[in-house]
């Protein structure tokens, strides 16, 4: 999907047309999914979950910025969704190692809090900006829009080996961005995205 034809689909969405919806949904629901599922590892949770994120898409339609990709902003909401559903199931786990992050992440539950999500996002859009333009490109691809190494290799002329390097250098980048460029406060509010980007 061009950046033109995703900022039509934003500003037919933002003034309710539901085929505008329903194309983002096709174009975006795979990525989506395959992010959620990395993080609560169960299919049927993964599936309820994503229909969470596009209602809240919808719900939200108002609010989205049409000058910039959607997919940022549905890899937040998801994000969060996820995490609010691994942060009730790991009391009952042994996963001891998230616990600690996790434990200090606001649950978001019925609706998106604001200020964390505020945070995110722009954390998440100032450290991809920071990429140079082929990592930036590679990130986007794998982690916004869900194409695989494969895939990007073919599109971008790179070797998958490359297109590997690239991410690994990306995601060890974004995260030490976000830790370098939050209080101790915030931190704990972001802690669970960072685990979101391995």
């Amino acid at each position: 999907m061009t950046v033109n034809v995703e900022t039509a689909l934003l500003r037919d969405l933002s003034q309710g047309d539901l085929a505008a919806f329903d194309a983002l949904y096709g174009h975006y629901q795979q990525p989506v999914y395959a992010n959620i599922l990395k993080l609560v590892k169960q299919a049927e949770t993964a599936e309820d979950i994503l229909q969470e994120v596009f209602i809240a898409l919808w719900e939200n339609r108002h609010k989205i910025d049409t000058t910039k990709s959607v997919g940022g902003w549905l890899f937040v909401v998801s994000h969060n969704k996820a995490l609010s559903v691994v942060r009730k199931k790991v009391r009952e786990s042994v996963v001891v190692q998230w616990e600690a992050d996790l434990s200090n992440v606001p649950a978001n539950d019925d609706r998106l809090d604001d200020e964390l999500f505020g945070l995110q996002m722009a954390l998440i859009e100032e450290a991809v900006e920071h990429l140079p333009a082929r990592k930036r490109d590679v990130f986007r691809r794998c982690r916004f829009e869900g194409q695989s190494t494969e895939e990007v290799a073919q599109q971008t002329g790179i070797s998958v080996a490359s297109v590997n390097d690239y991410l690994k250098q990306s995601t060890r980048f974004i995260r030490e961005y976000i830790r370098t460029r939050t209080n101790p406060s915030q931190l704990a509010a972001v802690a669970g995205l960072l685990l979101f980007l391995d």
